[in-house]
């Protein structure tokens, strides 16, 4: 095959890539996409207890606090989407709201 011919084969492949690749991206870009949730666990405290507080997480919603070996419990996420909860035992942490879990970061251990 010569030069001449290989690029009047290709040339219209390339350009029609090239057409649709903005539409194949546009539509990505359509989505919002949902904030970061985190949840993140304090340093031990004196009394043995930590503090758990988080954030980016659906405003309002009922939300489930689970752990391995602590108490949970259902309650309603902050209107900013956040939550603080204060002198719960030390312990790893996931925060749920539907199908989406979020896993409190820095538990150290007992």
């Amino acid at each position: 095959m010569n030069r001449r011919t290989r690029l009047t084969l290709f040339t219209p492949l390339v350009a029609g890539t090239l057409a649709l690749a903005p539409a194949a991206f546009a539509g990505g870009s359509a989505a919002v996409a949902a904030p970061l949730a985190t949840c993140s666990i304090s340093g031990v405290l004196d009394n043995g207890k930590v503090h758990l507080s988080g954030g980016g997480f659906q405003p309002g919603v009922s939300s489930f606090l689970s752990s391995p070996t602590a108490a949970g419990g259902q309650f309603r996420m902050g209107d900013d989407g956040g939550f603080v909860m204060l002198n719960v035992e030390n312990a790893k942490y996931t925060v749920s709201q539907g199908n989406d879990r979020t896993e409190c970061s820095g538990f150290m251990g007992s």
